[in-house]
């Protein structure tokens, strides 16, 4: 796990000195990457620069420093990530007549590279990563980024000047680099709460797709190309054409044998490695299978919380003792939790409000002062339908569907001309009379998102429903016009005969690497810890999209198959138990010890002064959430992390 930061001044107007002065201050931006090493390489003639930023994980030695050249001097390599699969590369290489110098997964890419070119040498590759790569014979630039994107990599033009790294921060580094941010993105932003791919916050700047390789031939001033090497579309509609036709205890043995190996690839370390264990099916799938290959205990990491509605410690602590883990829980105060948010701007660069980043870099910092490298249970929901949205969202549209579109229009309407708080006030005049198990906090912001959902034209219109955190952001966001996602544009559909599976396609498309992965990447690079996830070999996700829906949802319940897996391992006592999620609770500080700090991020006249939103949906937004009688902890959280980010913004350029 390292940075990488470069440029390639096609103007050519710059030294080799002043080359590197530059790109050396963009890596350093980037030391929480790699805090154990740093290097630069660059070639004037051509006006390339590559930087580098290590941190240490596989042959700690020289020979494994960075900006890395292939023996024949052809290839200058700047790499982020893991090639799990080095070692099974590497003695193909050898047999084929290749010998290396030392010991690091860099060295063996580059040999790739050689023999078999860049595009099938990716194919070959099992591991994570993000790299920049310069051609020196076909004064080519390569950018590429592993099939999920656990691995980030931004890119862009400024004037002459074509700029990429792993984080915005490194690309603000550079001279050349103009931060205009771009309001349509920004209006994606607040429907989803994080920002999509290819897009960035600035205008200009693109996100590498993942599973895709970008090629820049400045010579004749074209635009890149971006080829794909790998297909999540191809992949689940090839695997829902195709479904495993054994039988269910077939699909168990082989689930197994798949996720095994994808962990004894990815505890291939130097350095101190654990697991994050929440108790939950993923993570303590991934943490049985990593002691049922180890000689030694495990080490593995959990927070907990003193609110019991947020606290999973107890069940992490209860699968630990099974497993024999050496187990490490931290009780984490709320000042403790509320201390991290001050940080969340210049760890994620670009507005990012998953409120769940508090923890997880809680989790990682705990993590950080025992080992160097961590696994994660992360993949699991999108995979195996493990979200309550699925089945929630498969009831909803069963019964929506039915009801003529126009009435439906209609009645969501109707829904609407009460306040939240008018219908909050109705169900407790009747509260008395309904039974307990049926009373519930918040209905009058669940109706009013009853509401949003009745007009949904199509079933992905609804899930887009679901999943919005602001009504029409485009109107939000002043002088914003929305832009396409996966999840609105046709075009990106696929070909899937359930909304299940169109709605877990989407999550792995988007929600997956854009929120997920970026939030387990930036928490635990911001204290220099490798995350790894092996539920996202490659291998695994194309046999689950091979699996029929019925061993994924069984009796009402996501990760059937995956259940059974874990039961090899644990008893049912510790694994049968409701989902919780890695949460906080939000809308009870924004009410007491943030609301002070939430207020004047809010102020209308800020608001109005910063020009970028609408006062009026945010205040009244918020005065409701004060009031009790609405959760609008999602929105604020929006609203709130993007004000933050933008106060950080501007005291940094």
């Amino acid at each position: 796990m390292c940075g990488i930061s470069g440029f390639l001044d096609t103007s050519r107007r710059r030294g080799a000195d002043e080359l590197r002065d530059i790109v050396l201050d963009m890596a350093s931006s980037l030391r929480h990457r790699g805090p154990d090493d740093f290097g630069s390489w660059v070639d004037a003639a051509t006006g390339i620069a590559l930087g580098h930023r290590r941190l240490s994980i596989v042959d700690l030695s020289p020979l494994g420093h960075q900006p890395m050249h292939s023996a024949s001097g052809r290839y200058a390599l700047s790499f982020n990530g893991e090639i799990y699969n080095f070692r099974a590369l590497r003695g193909k290489l050898e047999d084929l007549g290749h010998s290396f110098r030392g010991h690091s997964d860099t060295e063996v890419m580059l040999a790739c590279f050689s023999r078999w070119g860049v595009h099938q040498a990716l194919k070959l590759f099992t591991g994570m990563f993000a790299f920049a790569l310069w051609d020196r014979e076909a004064r080519l630039l390569y950018l590429a980024r592993d099939r999920f994107g656990e691995k980030p990599l931004y890119y862009g033009w400024m004037g002459k000047t074509f700029l990429f790294a792993s984080e915005l921060k490194a690309l603000r580094a550079h001279p050349d680099f103009k931060g205009d941010i771009d309001r349509d993105v920004l209006a994606l932003y607040f429907r989803y709460g994080y920002i999509p791919a290819p897009y960035s916050i600035y205008r200009g700047i693109s996100k590498i797709l993942p599973g895709t390789v970008l090629t820049l031939t400045p010579e004749t001033g074209s635009p890149p190309t971006v080829t794909p090497y790998w297909s999540l579309r191809a992949v689940a509609e090839q695997g829902t054409a195709n479904p495993f036709t054994g039988t269910e205890t077939e699909a168990v043995a082989r689930l197994d044998q798949l996720l095994r190996d994808a962990v004894k690839l990815q505890m291939e370390a130097d350095v101190p490695l654990g697991a994050f264990l929440s108790g939950g099916v993923d993570s303590s799938t991934i943490v049985a299978l990593m002691q049922g290959q180890s000689a030694e205990p495990v080490r593995t990491f959990s927070i907990g919380f003193h609110e019991a509605a947020y606290d999973e410690a107890p069940y992490a602590k209860a699968v630990a003792k099974h497993l024999g883990t050496a187990h490490t829980e931290l009780y984490v105060t709320p000042e403790e939790a509320m201390a991290v948010i001050p940080r969340i701007p210049t760890l994620y660069d670009e507005p990012f409000a998953d409120p769940s980043q508090i923890p997880t870099f809680l989790v990682s910092q705990l993590a950080r002062r025992d080992v160097t490298v961590s696994l994660s249970g992360d993949g699991g929901d999108e995979l195996f339908a493990g979200y309550s949205t699925y089945l929630w969202g498969l009831r909803a549209w069963n019964q929506i569907e039915r009801i003529p579109r126009s009435l439906r229009a209609l009645s969501g309407k109707g829904l609407t001309l009460l306040s939240s708080e008018a219908w909050e006030s109705l169900f407790r005049m009747i509260e008395p009379i309904v039974p307990k198990r049926l009373r519930q906090r918040n209905l009058g912001s669940k109706f009013r998102a009853i509401a949003g959902l009745l007009p949904a034209e199509s079933a992905e219109a609804l899930y887009q429903a679901i999943l919005t955190h602001w009504e029409a952001p485009g109107s939000l966001v002043i002088g914003a016009s929305e832009p396409l996602t996966p999840l609105t544009d046709r075009t990106q559909w696929g070909n899937f005969p359930d909304l299940l599976r169109r709605m877990m396609y989407n999550d792995a498309l988007m929600y997956l690497p854009d929120d997920i992965l970026v939030k387990v990447d930036r928490a635990g690079m911001g204290v220099g810890l490798e995350t790894r996830v092996p539920l996202l070999d490659h291998r695994v996700v194309e046999f689950a999209w091979q699996l029929p829906d019925s061993m994924k949802i069984r009796d009402g319940r996501g990760k059937w198959i995956l259940r059974q897996v874990l039961s090899r391992y644990l008893p049912p006592s510790l694994i049968d138990r409701p989902k919780m999620g890695f949460g906080v609770p939000i809308g009870a500080w924004l009410r007491g010890p943030l609301k002070e700090w939430a207020e004047a991020l809010l102020d209308e006249k800020r608001l109005k002064d910063q020009g970028f939103l609408n006062p009026d949906p945010i205040r009244n937004t918020w005065n409701e959430h004060l009031s009790g009688t609405s959760n609008w902890e999602t929105p604020l959280w929006d609203a709130l992390l993007f004000q933050s980010w933008l106060e950080q913004e501007r005291q940094d350029l």
